[in-house]
C-alpha cells in the first residue's frame, strides 16, 4: 500500500533507506541540512523540502534517521520543529540510534501532543541499507507498529517489535556492542595469524563455515585484508553508540567491561585519524602494535 512518507535525516543510510521506500512505491518527502543529500534522493524521485516544518505540514507519518539524541530531540521538540507542525494522530518514527531514556523523553512529549512515536533503529550498515534487508528493531505501542511494519519492511528484511518504547534502543546497544567485540576478536585472531606465518585469507576459508564464523566477519574480513575502510559503519558513530551503552548501562546496573575495553581500542583509532573510517578500522589497532599489516 503506497503511504505518504516524510523522512529527515539523509546520511549514508537515510539515503539508501529513502530510495527503497520509493522503489516500494511510496511518496518521499525528504529533508536534509545538507543540500547535495537532499538533491540526490530527488533525482530517484522523492520530493524535496527545505525545513522540517514543511515535512511536517505535508506527512502524518515521519520518519527520522539522525546522528544522536539531542539531533532527534531538536528536530522533533524544538523550536519549529516537528511537534509544533504536526496534527493529532501522526506517527513518528525514529530509527535513529540513540539511548533508549533519551527515546522515553521525546516520546513523553510526542504523548502530550497526541502524536504516535516509535524507536525502530537498524542494524546492518550502508550495504543492508542498500539492498533493503536491514535487521530493525522496534520499541513502542503494538497496534502502532503494526499499522507501520509494512513500511519497514520496505526498508529491512528483519523487523521484530521487542516491547515498549526505548526498547528498539536497547536491542541496538546490545547489537552494537557484539559487532564491535566481533570485529575486536577477528582484528585480533587474524593479526595472530599473520604474525605466526599463516596466510589470513586461508584462516577466513578455513573458520567461516565453524563456530566462529559470523556476518560481521563475512563482512568485515575482506575489507581488513584488502585495506580498505571506506565508511559503511563510521568508527565515530560506533563510539557514540558504545557511549550511549554505556550511560544505559551506568544507568541500569549492567556491567560492561568489555564494552569498556572495545571503547578505548575506538578512541585510539580515532586518535590517529580514522574518526571518519569504516569500524573495521578497529584492525590498524593491532597493527601499530606489531608494526604488521593484516593483508591477503
Amino acid at each position: 500500500m503506497a503511504t505518504k512518507i516524510g523522512f529527515i535525516g539523509l546520511g549514508i543510510m537515510g539515503k539508501p533507506m529513502v530510495k527503497n521506500l520509493l522503489k516500494a512505491g511510496h511518496e518521499v518527502y525528504a529533508y536534509d541540512i545538507v543540500q547535495e543529500y537532499i538533491e540526490d534522493v530527488t533525482r530517484a524521485g522523492a520530493v524535496a523540502c527545505s525545513s522540517v516544518a514543511e515535512i511536517a505540514s505535508n506527512c502524518s507519518l515521519i520518519v527520522t534517521m539522525l546522528p544522536n539524541g539531542p539531533d532527534v530531540k531538536d528536530v522533533v521538540c524544538g523550536k519549529d520543529g516537528l511537534l509544533e507542525h504536526l496534527s493529532a494522530g501522526s506517527t513518528i518514527i525514529d530509527m535513529s540510534s540513540i539511548e533508549p531514556i533519551v527515546a522515553q523523553e521525546i516520546y513523553a512529549t510526542c504523548v502530550a501532543k497526541s502524536v504516535y512515536m516509535l524507536d525502530a533503529p537498524v542494524s546492518g550498515g550502508e550495504p543492508k541499507a542498500i539492498d533493503g534487508t536491514l535487521s530493525i528493531m522496534v520499541g513502542g505501542d503494538a497496534t502502532v507498529f503494526n499499522s507501520v511494519k509494512h513500511i519497514l519492511l520496505d526498508m529491512g528484511a528483519s523487523v521484530v517489535h521487542c516491547g515498549d518504547i526505548g526498547a528498539g534502543n536497547t536491542a541496538k546497544l546490545a547489537n552494537q556492542i557484539i559487532v564491535a567485540l566481533n570485529i575486536a576478536a577477528v582484528s585480533e585472531a587474524f593479526m595472530l595469524s599473520t604474525r605466526a606465518g599463516v596466510n589470513p585469507s586461508l584462516v577466513f576459508d578455513a573458520i567461516k563455515g565453524g563456530l566462529a564464523g559470523s556476518t560481521v566477519m563475512n563482512a568485515k574480513v575482506p575489507m581488513i585484508l584488502d585495506g580498505n575502510f571506506n565508511p559503511g559503519f563510521k568508527v565515530d558513530l560506533h563510539i557514540k553508540d558504545l557511549l550511549n551503552a554505556l550511560n544505559t548501562g551506568h544507568n541500569v546496573g549492567a556491567p560492561l567491561p568489555l564494552t569498556v575495553a572495545i571503547m578505548e581500542i575506538l578512541q585510539n583509532v580515532r586518535a590517529h585519524g580514522m574518526g571518519q573510517n569504516d569500524h573495521s578500522a578497529i584492525a590498524t589497532y593491532y597493527e601499530r602494535l606489531t608494526g604488521t599489516e593484516i593483508r591477503d
